[in-house]
């Protein structure tokens, strides 16, 4: 019926929280320091924000229902956040949506990047890091260690923490 099409999500609050715990993790000015060095920039905020997100929706993805389900909704929110912030900018509507074109394929393509290198090992995983989040300016090996410690700790952590609304990050 026309009338689902406003029904509110049963998981918009846990979505909301994941979201903001998504971008609190990705300010962290640890990020901007060394060892890291990611640029404090709007690429480089970008940058991290679609490595620690692209980490939490592969998990998402990976449990069972209705993990995948809140991956999807994430993956709107971080992207409705992406909009936001543009329009913050300035940037025009026909420009937002050239914009938004480019940062889906970003997106989308370091996620995979990201996944490829790891089955390749720690050092391909550095360099993907390198090339990607630090402009090929940089090591990419803490970032890399960073990325390895929070895909394990996500790998233990059931689908009931997410559900709460909670990506229980390590500290950077």
């Amino acid at each position: 019926m026309i009338f689902g099409l406003f029904r509110k999500n049963p998981l918009e609050d846990q979505i909301a929280s994941l979201h903001r715990a998504v971008v609190a993790q990705s300010r962290l000015p640890a990020f901007f320091l060394p060892p890291y060095g990611v640029p404090d920039t709007f690429e480089g905020r970008f940058e991290i924000l679609t490595l620690n997100a692209g980490l939490v929706l592969r998990r998402l993805s990976l449990l069972p229902e209705p993990g995948p389900g809140l991956a999807q909704s994430l993956s709107n929110a971080i992207f409705s956040g992406f909009d936001d912030a543009l329009r913050e900018v300035g940037i025009s509507d026909v420009g937002v949506a050239k914009k938004m074109k480019k940062l889906a394929r970003a997106f989308m393509g370091r996620g995979a990047a990201y996944w490829d290198a790891h089955a390749e090992g720690e050092a391909a995983l550095a360099a993907a890091l390198a090339r990607n989040v630090l402009g090929g300016r940089g090591d990419g090996s803490p970032l890399a260690a960073y990325f390895l410690r929070v895909r394990a700790l996500f790998d233990e952590t059931p689908l009931d923490i997410f559900l709460r609304g909670e990506a229980p990050f390590p500290a950077p």
